[in-house]
């Protein structure tokens, strides 16, 4: 059986950022990375590039750290959208660049991960080898889950899909399927994430015609908040109540920033951009954030949230930003664009909002005969038609589903029954003390806390009262154990990485890398991979394994990690609620509770005034793993 010191499992974003620092900081020691994939990169890897799929970003904002993306290597112009073809080069040539490409074992699917209880812990893990039946046994003294949450689809059963004559696929095989741009007459895309807005757009310029069939009773329409945010320019902006405050200024500081990223050629000159939001200091203030104190601005934090004041600030805030772009979309021009009008308000939506970055205007595609847009529910396929509940039918050739994905890590975790204790989503109820997750005394206690600190919470946003799971939906089903309606009970991991439990953290043996969603997806993805590095050395500041023979200390660092996570159920009821941690404005004050624990100061500008409105970005993070070295001098063996 094969040993070895570390083994990733996944080569996206997060996979391949944890291999690279441990690498980085710990180059004697042996690294596997298994993925069943054909070639790295996750989401971006080259089976998943859909025709026209591009990134939220532009050049310059979604990288790692001390590795740009060069315009010249990468063919991505300043103030261009990154291709999916460009991340695919950037994260091989990341590979390559950090000395990880031999450790990567393809087309490799990890089936199970056995805990070994005695001596120093670790895993036996069975792998499924590619061109062979048998499968062979590994040992793991250290090992990374970074499976990601896009990884393994959920296509439920559409009643009469056998006889309806065309193909019946889910998004993530858009790809293998996109011969169908040229042979569909007409195809019915099923859902409202990135991945159906693409679709749509993608077909309906090929001249296919699309009929776009969004649920009534969808759990949140997704990607269809933000869509125009970089066409807002700040002479557009209805400041009135806010036009004295520093708020203003700030905005305009980051839209000086912007415009030094973006050519005038490619768009509105000064416009402002998600990125330049997101992560600036100042205006994630604005977001009640349960961590937020770790940026070492509580006073602020607290007159925003804990004051009447101060609450009123907020709120203009997020109606701003939220009207804005209901005005400039102009949803209401025509009777399909006014259905794809968001449910949900700004400040309670997470990493489900998206930007619009076709070379057509996709809106007035939808306003013309191409798209068509059905608020509705599928009742049955027929050959060569889908039918909808309301009595509403269409031909259709394609049936292009998306209809979510499994965010459970794909893998069997053995003993039976450990997953509780790993913090990992699995069936709701019982009451052992290893299980975070069931522990209502804990959730109530953090509920108390969550909504006496931030009170603005309490007023939660009416989505969808009508809400149906898809599953119990007529016409629909599955058999799949876990769905994305499943009632399994949420991560339970401590900040985000490791499980709360004295039977790991003693070992210091396993952590999950990538089980979060952002705007900041990169950098985040470099820094966590860090910070897992030092964990698995005892060479963290802020040691969570320090708590285990306290019990008390246990306790405290037990209910830390129910209150986090438990927090994500209020901030982002829509797109974290039971499911895995998804926040956007809140990405800075979360690097900076790792560097924090890291030993490493948090605030990496020049000056107070450049802190408060310079938005971060990769630059800011570039020396980071240095400077950890120089204060942990050996820790590289």
């Amino acid at each position: 059986m094969e040993n070895f010191d570390c083994v990733v499992v996944g080569a996206g974003w997060y996979g391949l950022a944890a291999a690279g620092q441990f690498h980085a900081t710990q180059p004697g020691r042996s690294l596997a990375v298994y993925d069943g994939q054909s070639s790295i990169g996750g989401t971006w890897a080259e089976e998943r590039l859909y025709p026209g799929l591009k990134t939220n970003n532009l050049l310059g904002t979604y990288e790692y750290p001390g590795f740009p993306m060069s315009s010249e290597k990468f063919d991505v112009k300043p103030g261009q959208y990154m291709s999916g073809q460009a991340i695919n080069s950037y994260l091989k040539a990341y590979a390559k660049e950090t000395g990880i490409s031999s450790a990567i074992h393809l087309n490799t699917k990890v089936l199970s991960a056995e805990h070994r209880e005695e001596g120093d812990g670790g895993w036996i893990l069975t792998i499924a080898t590619p061109g062979s039946i048998a499968t062979k046994k590994v040992f793991a003294r250290k090992l990374i889950l970074a499976t990601g949450l896009t990884s393994e689809p959920f296509l439920p059963h559409f009643e009469g899909q056998e006889v309806f004559g065309g193909r019946v696929f889910h998004g993530k095989y858009f790809q293998q399927n996109s011969d169908t741009l040229n042979t569909a007459k007409a195809v019915t895309i099923f859902g409202a994430t990135k991945f159906a807005w693409d679709a749509a757009y993608a077909y309906a310029t090929a001249g296919v015609k699309v009929n776009w069939v969004i649920r009534c009773k969808l759990h949140s329409r997704n990607r269809s908040l933000f869509d125009r945010m970089l066409n807002v320019e700040i002479s557009q902006r209805p400041w009135s109540v806010l036009d004295r405050t520093i708020l203003r200024d700030a905005i305009q500081e980051m839209d000086r920033k912007a415009s030094e990223f973006v050519s005038t050629a490619s768009c509105f000159s000064g416009a402002i951009f998600p990125n330049m939001i997101i992560d600036m200091r100042l205006l994630t203030w604005f977001s009640p954030c349960i961590w937020g104190d770790a940026d070492g601005y509580p006073n602020i934090r607290n007159f925003y949230h804990g004051t009447a004041i101060g609450r009123v600030i907020v709120d203009t805030f997020w109606k701003i930003l939220g009207s804005d772009v209901m005005t400039l979309n102009k949803y209401d021009s025509h009777p399909d664009t006014a259905k794809l009008k968001p449910w949900t308000e700004a400040m309670f939506t997470g990493a489900s909002f998206s930007i619009l970055n076709y070379e057509q205007d996709i809106l007035e595609l939808i306003k013309g005969d191409m798209i068509d847009v059905h608020i509705g529910e599928v009742d049955h396929l027929s050959p060569g038609k889908v039918h909808l509940a309301d009595g509403t039918e269409f031909e259709s050739d394609v049936f292009l589903a998306n209809t979510g994905w499994k965010h459970v890590p794909p893998i069997k975790f053995l003993p039976e029954g450990i997953e509780k204790e790993l913090g990992i989503p699995h069936k709701s109820g019982g009451t052992a003390a290893e299980d975070l997750a069931n522990q209502e005394d804990l959730i109530a206690r953090a509920d108390e806390e969550i909504l006496s600190r931030f009170p603005r919470l309490k007023n939660q946003p009416v989505w969808n009262k009508n809400y149906k799971p898809i599953t119990s939906q007529k016409g629909i089903a599955s058999q799949d154990e876990v769905t994305p309606c499943a009632p399994l009970t949420p991560y339970m991991l401590y900040h985000f990485l490791v499980p709360p439990s004295p039977r790991f953290l003693r070992n210091r043996d396993i952590a999950f890398a990538g089980m979060v969603s952002n705007f900041s997806n990169a950098i985040t993805a470099y820094v966590s991979g860090l910070w897992i590095s030092a964990y698995f050395q005892g060479k963290l500041t802020i040691d969570p394994t320090a708590t285990t023979d306290d019990a008390a200390a246990l306790r405290r660092l037990q209910y830390e990690t129910v209150l986090v996570n438990r927090w994500g159920r209020w901030r982002y009821p829509t797109d974290w609620g039971n499911k895995c941690p998804n926040f956007i404005f809140d990405v800075v004050p979360y690097l900076d509770l790792l560097q924090r624990d890291l030993g490493l100061s948090p605030h990496r500008k020049n000056g107070w005034l450049a802190e408060m409105t310079d938005p971060y970005g990769p630059d800011d993070y570039q020396d980071l793993v240095d400077e950890w070295l120089r204060n942990n001098r050996g820790a590289a063996l």
